[in-house]
């Protein structure tokens, strides 16, 4: 955990660059650090589509959720609309985890096995 001092102390506007990105320092125009988060993100896939039902933290209402879709955040954003579309619900892209309103994984299941990935339905 850094200092009080270090938190504080970091530069966040230069007259040469404009403001600067807390994570890289870089002027925001040539922030790098998205690019960065999704590349982590996509090299600690496993290529293993994983599908489950989730309730726990939302009031009892139960929603889907895809992990390790091994697409980039532009893609995978794109991808989240044609499920939300196919599907009739909302639902939300938080993360890199596609969330589905309701009980969808049948559906979803063979939806992303015609796209041509590898899915497991997992958990109860």
């Amino acid at each position: 955990m850094a200092s009080l001092k270090d938190q504080l102390g970091s530069l966040v506007y230069s007259t040469e660059k404009g403001q600067l990105c807390s994570g890289c320092g870089e002027a925001i125009t040539e922030c790098v650090c998205t690019e960065l988060e999704d590349k982590n993100r996509l090299d600690n896939l496993d290529g293993i589509v994983r599908i489950r039902r989730e309730t726990s933290g939302r009031k009892g209402k139960g929603v889907t959720t895809i992990t390790g879709i091994p697409l980039p955040e532009k893609e995978l954003k794109a991808l989240a609309k044609k499920l939300k579309k196919v599907c009739g619900t909302g639902g939300a892209l938080k993360d890199g985890i596609v969330e589905i309103q309701g009980d969808q994984r049948d559906k979803l299941k063979t939806l992303l096995e015609k796209e041509g990935f590898t899915v497991k339905l997992a958990g109860g």
